[in-house]
Order: C-alpha cells, then structure tokens, then sequence
C-alpha cells in the first residue's frame, strides 16, 4: 500500500521514460522445485478446537468491507480489528457490523499498520484482502505470530513466495486458507457430489474460466472519487502491465482441481499458456486520457492480452484447460465443464449429458435434488433459520465458504482447502507468464506436497460427516 504502489504512475518523469515494472515469475530461469522433505503434512491437520474465532481484518475496502458483514454474520465469531490504509474505509466497515454488536479496534493511516494487527495476542485468525502483492507478506507474519490465516485470492505472486508460505504453516501448524467461494457453493457442490459417486465414470477433462469484462463496460470503474481511487482500483491495473498469463485463475480452476483430487489422489505435471494481443486495454487508456489527464500515462504501456489459454496435464493422464479474460465484452464463466467416459457437465446454462444428447430438464433437476449435498443443505438451513441473507452485494453475503472454515475451526476439524491447495492454485499465475514469455513452451509444475499426495486423503466433507454445527447470526 505505499505511495508509489497506489499512485506508480504520477511519478515524475515515468511518463516519458521506461517503466519497470514487477513482472511476477516470467523471466524466473530458477529452481521451480524445492528438495527437501516435508516438515510436517498440514493436510488434514486438525489444529485446536476454537470455541471463539477471534479475527483481525487487514484490507476492508472493496471486497474487505463485505467480508467483515460476512464473518460478523457467523455465530461464534468476534471481530477485534480492522485495518485498511484509508481511514474511511475502517469507519464505515465498524458502522456496517455495529448490528451484530462487534466492537472492533480501528488500524489506519500507515503503510505498516497490518503488523500491529498481526502482533496482538487476542487474534486468532487473520483475514488478508489488500492488494494481491501483500498477502504472502501478511500470510506468512501472521502465521509466525501464532495466527492461523484466510487469505483473499492469491495467495502469493511469485513461486518462492508460495514455497515459503508452505513451509511457515507446516512449521508453525497454522491454517492458512485461500478462499474460493466457488468450490463450495451451488452447482459446483453438486457435481464433486455427483462425481464423487460415480456418474461421470473416469474424469478426463475439465474446464474453468476466469472471464468477467472489467474494461469495457461499468464506467464508474474508472470514475476516482477523493482518494484517487476508482473501481478498478490503481493497484489492480498496474497488475495488467507487463504480464502476460492467467492472473486469476483460482475461481475456475478451484473446482476442476476438487474434482479431480488434486494433491489428494493426482497432482499436476506440466502445463503450457500462450495469450492474444491486446486489443482493449490500450485503447481504453487512450480513451480516458482523453477525458482525464490522471491516465495519460498510461497510455503506450504494454498491457497483458485479452485472452490467455492455459492447457494443464495431470500425473494421471487427464487434462485442464484455463482462460482469463477481463477486457473483452462477453457474459462472465468461472467453473465450466467435467468430461468423464460416462457423462459430461457443462455450465452457461448447466447441462447434463450421458451421451450425445442433453437431458431434459425434469431429468436434470432431478439429479441436481438427489446429489445436492448435505453440506449445502446444511447451510442453506442455518441460513433460513437466520432470516435470509444479507447485504447489497454479492461479496457482502455470507458463503458456504466461509460458514465452513469457522466451523471447522470451532471444531477442531482439518480445513477444506488447505495450504497445498493455495499454492497450487496460485502458482499457475507465474508458471503461465513464464510459458507466454516462451512462446507456450512447457514447463512442469511444482508438487507442493513433496509426494505426499499419492497418500493424502481426500478433501471437501461434503456428507458432512463432522461438524456442521455452527449456526449464523439471527438479527431482530
């Protein structure tokens, strides 16, 4: 969050000279492979039963403001401090949980404020949402001082980052969770169940996106309201300069890998990723530098293509295919597709096959009712006994996500997602760069787990076999 992060680009002189800028792992020659043994599996670890889930927030802008509604919501939970640089965004998160009746100490004004969050000894568990640069940091400080962790996406940028965050919860035996809403909520659920049983038979394929058009539409994304800021948000755009890659891929990729057992049952080999041209995002700094002077420079800059494919081969033989696409005008996708030697499942509208023609949708809801699991269920019951869901926006709503990691820990329970798993779904990110930078050459992917997912048990409870026990908030 320092100066020259939020507002790189008013720097004199930068306009007219070359500008460098951080590019992640796309010209990294070195050692993608660490060779020493496991410290210590945290898979299916169960850390201490936690009767209060005591949280300490850092980043309560945007998405932030919605996780303080979202964990405020949940019983069991006590939110002791807010952290953000900006100290109206501290103020009106405090205002937006005074319902539930939390008191949070404020953090704000200075770049480092984070650190004193990370330092108190009445916090149990971190929640990380700043920009995408400062999680590992974050992470890995919060895990050293007896923290566990729940990291917004990513949760790191550079492969030794996702090393050294591994290797700080296997030694200190903390959490450390990437949250990924879409691996436990609605259609996704139901189709881990259903290939869980069998209906799919041998998984060959699957496909997950990240395609949400962030450039061409909505302009009040680049309306800067007092601080400079605006929807896009100044650090987000500068991570689309001089990277090439798929730079979110966790949302589509993170069901692919549940279902296909992923550090638990198969581990990823080796990839390759080639990406299109630019064909927005420059001319869409042109376009608001011609309105507002604050983009001019911005313009000329190389911005990453509008479209990058990124194949995936497991140890097992099956494959992945990943696209990211933020600037091109087209409906949104995240999770889209599993293909099996007996059925296939594809999203945009959800469809079911067992041959060359869809099913009927009295067929299709039929077995979305069967093999709705009941951890969905579950939820969806303390939800109704809650009242309902609330807030305005969607990231202001309590998931199943996050509803299930608080009760994991409230009972002693291993995570859902578990550290390997944030690493593995974020180190795509560098390893795509890398191969675009090499004209789509192959490159293997690290295995996080050192071997150990050949004997790893299967994560993702969805019977619900434990726990399921924590109820969320009923207000008046």
């Amino acid at each position: 969050m320092k100066n020259n992060r939020r507002n790189f680009l008013k720097l004199a002189g930068m306009a007219g000279a070359g500008l460098v800028v951080n590019t992640g792992q796309a010209h990294h020659s070195g050692s993608y492979e660490r060779k020493k043994e496991q410290t210590f599996n945290m898979h299916a670890y169960a850390a201490p039963k936690l009767e209060t889930v005591r949280v300490g927030l850092i980043g309560v802008g945007s998405r932030g403001s919605g996780t303080v509604q979202r964990l405020a919501a949940i019983e069991g939970v006590e939110i002791k401090a807010l952290c953000d640089i900006i100290p109206g965004n501290v103020q009106a998160s405090i205002e937006s949980i005074k319902a539930y009746r939390h008191k949070p100490d404020a953090y704000t004004g200075g770049e480092e404020e984070w650190k004193k969050v990370c330092d108190r000894k009445d916090i149990d568990l971190i929640y990380i949402a700043t920009p995408w640069d400062l999680h590992a940091p974050i992470a890995i400080c919060a895990m050293k001082h007896d923290k566990h962790v729940y990291t917004e996406l990513p949760v790191a940028t550079t492969l030794e980052e996702c090393w050294e965050v591994i290797e700080t919860s296997e030694q200190t035996r903390k959490h450390c969770f990437m949250g990924c809403g879409s691996c436990h909520d609605g259609m996704s659920a139901v189709v881990l169940n259903m290939a869980r049983d069998g209906f799919f038979g041998d998984l060959i394929h699957g496909e997950g996106h990240y395609i949400h058009d962030r450039v061409s539409g909505y302009e009040d994304r680049w309306v800067r309201d007092k601080n400079g800021w605006y929807g896009y948000r100044p650090w987000r755009l500068k991570e689309n300069i001089d990277r090439n890659g798929t730079l979110y891929p966790q949302h589509g990729l993170g069901p692919v890998a549940q279902l296909m057992d992923l550090n638990y049952g198969d581990q990823m080999d080796n990839m390759v990723s080639i990406s299109s041209n630019d064909f927005s995002m420059g001319p869409k700094m042109k376009e608001l530098a011609s309105k507002d002077s604050y983009f001019e420079p911005y313009v000329g800059l190389k911005f990453r293509g509008n479209m990058n494919t990124t194949i995936i081969r497991t140890r097992r033989g099956r494959t992945i295919m990943l696209q990211h696409d933020i600037s091109s005008p087209r409906p949104g996708e995240r999770f889209k597709m599993i293909s099996g030697t007996k059925g296939v499942y594809m999203a945009g509208p959800s469809r079911l096959a067992t041959g060359e023609e869809w099913m009927e949708k009295e067929e299709f809801d039929a077995l979305v009712k069967k093999y709705t699991p009941q951890l969905s269920q579950n939820f969806k019951e303390k939800l109704a006994q809650a009242g309902g869901q609330r807030g305005n926006r969607s990231y202001e709503q309590v998931t199943a996500s996050d509803w299930r990691l608080i009760d994991c820990l409230h009972n002693g329970l291993p995570l859902e997602m578990d550290v390997y798993d944030a690493a593995l779904w974020s180190c795509i990110t560098p390893l795509s760069e890398w191969s675009v930078a090499r004209e789509g050459m192959t490159i293997k992917v690290p295995d996080f787990t050192r071997g150990a997912w050949k004997t790893n048990s299967r994560n993702m409870d969805i019977a619900l076999q434990k726990g399921g026990t924590t109820k969320l908030v009923k207000l008046a």
